[in-house]
């Protein structure tokens, strides 16, 4: 493990990180991670050697494995060629984009759609409360929530790819590509593709700068020098689809206009209301030409090197463009900061056969979080690979997301993202007050400023409410100083007004109950939103969140809130049937499909006095003997791995890692498969980090012996550092 020196060091490294704000939307903030090779001697782990071995190599196309480059705000998604060369051949597994944080798209609303258009009143103990849910009386939603659901929507920036050309002049097929080799060196964050057409090879090296949204590409062959290898840029219109990013179809609803020079291009792009700017820039002879609408062709001709940038950016770009090496060079020395920055866990010592694949998918997990998921804004379900509800994020997933960063001690990571809930607090504060709550009311599937999404279910969850105070409190925990309770105090503080007037007070029974109209984390009760009452996890959440609301105030001085600790003292427990919990206290009780979300409330959370250990056991068991598991997600294994390592069973934390189901299968590019329908699902990765550094670094009032989530028998060696402990 990693000394007190270390980690004090490591510690501030990390607070003095430049954390980037929404306004410079076209760069990423340079991170400080330890660059002294000083610094790195205390580490005692060789994370070159962990890292590295895990280097993702591919010798065959699979339209499931496209592999990416980013740098959390901007991402390329690639083929074999290490471009996107053949965008349909991937249509039939994970779609080929190339997607940035900044990126979005608003069709026309000729008819002036608002969300008080979606509206439809609830009962809520005895008064009417408006809910977005967007129902039409015919069934699916009214024309207003889909045009409201769908817009704006995430934009495919542009086609980056290759045009081969066979001897006889027809364009090469996928078919024939031979001697294929794909490399992602995560070290570097080089991507390296080399294949033959027709025996002539070619070497593509693709890179994304780490601080710019550039991606740099040098191709090497002699088929650049016989003009039959060209590169194509190539724009659609946005797409308001739930997963295709790009309408290629309508060319005249937007517009590229372009300032060509020499071997440099400036692309301003329209489409509607919105707008961004690319440049290309190519080395010495490198021609560039519009070759259709919205198309251009980029080769030369006096050379087999070709080494191409692209910038893309919302703004006018004034900077200059580095050219490859440099891009390569920055990214280099980014990917080694970055894998030396941080926690890292060695399982080569382990005997377990599971071992060496756990260790695959935590690796890999981290780059693809950082790829993915470290920008600005919470990111989308599948990142900034391809869309998914149009490219829309989850706010109940953010905590899947993000939480992992401050875990292994990438605190700056989560930061980065928490200002964009300050930036929506007018829209949040007007939903609790247009819905008659205190506080703030956060959305589920949100836009980037802030307006929730018309759904039958996702403006009934309410599990991501207490989110904001959990990141506030890892944030606390990592700087421990009065700068972060100021810096967040109004998040925190407005969170928990509106978990304290949103339970109904139960004269009855006295005490205070959660819903309706509500629907669990367990999205199954869906049709029994007016009418379902105290799910535990959220009753458990929501003893956490306000208890701990409550020593926010205590930090800063100010005494607890009286009506806070009413609804802490009062608040509901859990239905316990047959000995375990149910999921929520009315009919139907439990349904055995969807997430086991009962177990969160021993497990995600800490111990809180609503849950008995010994109740919940129980429900472990039953839910590891009788769950549907095809109807689960991605994060349920992790889950199922907290609650079992919190309960003292570090070897059924094992065994829920790795349940043989579907949904928890890792693809060679480290991606959590789930259906073909979403083949990327960026929640079950960081929730398995999540689990993992858990397991390994504990976790408040964990048993006093290294690594307590794993098994204490011998076959689980593990060796980590630079972790942090779990709430």
């Amino acid at each position: 493990m990693t000394d007190t020196l270390t980690s004090m060091i490591v510690a501030t490294a990390l607070l003095i990180a430049t954390i980037g704000s929404s306004n410079a939307v076209c760069s990423v903030p340079v991170r400080a991670y330890p660059e002294d090779n000083a610094l790195r001697r205390h580490y005692k782990l060789d994370r070159h050697a962990l890292v590295t071995r895990h280097n993702v190599t591919l010798t065959k196309a699979d339209p499931l494995t496209g592999l990416s480059v980013g740098n959390g705000q901007f991402a390329l998604t690639a083929d074999i060629t290490g471009l996107q060369t053949f965008p349909e051949y991937h249509e039939r597994g994970t779609p080929l984009c190339t997607q940035s944080q900044w990126g979005w798209h608003t069709c026309p609303n000729p008819d002036g759609y608002r969300l008080a258009d979606a509206l439809e009143e609830y009962d809520v103990a005895g008064r009417k409360v408006p809910y977005a849910s967007g129902a039409a009386r015919s069934g699916g939603y009214l024309p207003a929530a889909e045009w409201l659901r769908a817009n704006p929507h995430r934009l495919h920036l542009g086609r980056i790819g290759l045009l081969l050309a066979k001897s006889n002049g027809s364009a090469a097929s996928i078919e024939d590509l031979t001697e294929t080799s794909q490399t992602l060196d995560l070290w570097s964050g080089l991507l390296a593709s080399e294949f033959k057409v027709e025996g002539q090879p070619v070497q593509v090296l693709t890179v994304c700068h780490p601080t710019r949204d550039i991606l740099a590409v040098r191709i090497e062959s002699p088929l650049v020098e016989q003009g039959r290898l060209r590169i194509l840029l190539a724009f659609p219109y946005g797409n308001p689809d739930w997963r295709n990013a790009a309408d290629w179809d309508h060319p005249d609803r937007h517009t590229t206009q372009a300032q060509i020079a020499g071997c440099q291009a400036d692309l301003t792009r329209t489409l509607d209301a919105d707008r961004y700017c690319v440049r290309v820039v190519g080395s010495q002879g490198t021609r560039i030409r519009s070759t259709a609408p919205h198309q251009y062709e980029i080769d030369r001709q006096d050379n087999h090197v070709l080494e191409v940038a692209f910038t893309f950016c919302p703004e006018p770009i004034s900077e200059s463009v580095s050219g490859f090496e440099a891009v390569r060079a920055a990214a280099r020395d980014h990917w080694e900061r970055f894998w030396h920055s941080g926690g890292a866990i060695d399982f080569s010592e382990c005997t377990d056969p599971r071992a060496a694949e756990l260790e695959r998918r935590v690796v890999l997990s981290q780059y693809l979080m950082a790829v993915n998921c470290s920008g600005d804004r919470p990111p989308q379900e599948t990142g900034l690979v391809y869309n998914s509800w149009f490219g829309k994020f989850h706010l109940e997933m953010h905590w899947w997301h993000a939480v992992h960063f401050a875990l292994w001690d990438r605190l700056p990571l989560l930061e980065r993202s928490l200002s964009w809930y300050r930036s929506i607090l007018p829209a949040a504060r007007a939903t609790a007050q247009l819905q008659g709550y205190d506080g703030v009311r956060w959305p589920k599937m949100a836009s980037p400023d802030g307006r929730d999404s018309p759904s039958s279910v996702g403006v009934f969850l309410i599990w991501q409410q207490p989110h904001p105070i959990y990141y506030a409190e890892l944030c606390y925990r990592a700087h421990g100083d009065r700068a972060t309770l100021e810096r967040y105090r109004d998040i925190v503080f407005e969170t928990a007004a509106f978990m304290a007037s949103y339970p109904v007070w139960d004269e009855a029974g006295q005490r205070y109950v959660l819903g309706p109209a509500m629907i669990p984390a367990q999205e199954s009760y869906g049709r029994y939103r007016r009418s379902t009452l105290n799910p535990t996890f959220e009753l458990a959440y929501w003893h956490w969140a306000l208890e701990t609301a409550q020593k926010w105030r205590e930090r800063l001085g100010l005494e607890r809130d009286a009506r806070w600790d009413r609804v802490i003292g009062h608040l509901s427990r859990p239905t316990i049937r047959d000995g375990v919990y149910a999921a929520i206290e009315t009919e139907p009780y439990t349904i055995f499909q969807d997430h086991p979300s009962m177990l969160c409330a021993l497990g995600f959370l800490p111990q809180t006095p609503l849950i008995d250990p010994a109740v919940m056991r129980r429900t472990l068991d039953r839910v590891m003997a009788e769950w549907d598991w095809p109807s689960t997600w991605g994060w349920d294994y992790p889950v199922m791995a907290m609650t079992a390592a919190r309960l003292g069973e570090p070897a059924r934390a094992i065994d829920a890692l790795f349940v043989d189901a579907e949904k928890n299968r890792y693809l060679a590019n480290g991606h959590n498969y789930q259906s073909p329908r979403l083949p990327v699902y960026l929640p079950g990765n960081g929730g398995l980090l999540a689990a993992v550094a858990m397991m390994a670094a504990g976790w408040d009032g964990c048993p006093d012996r290294p690594n307590p989530g794993f098994p204490d028998d011998g076959t689980w060696r593990i060796h980590w550092e630079g972790l942090r402990r779990m709430p």
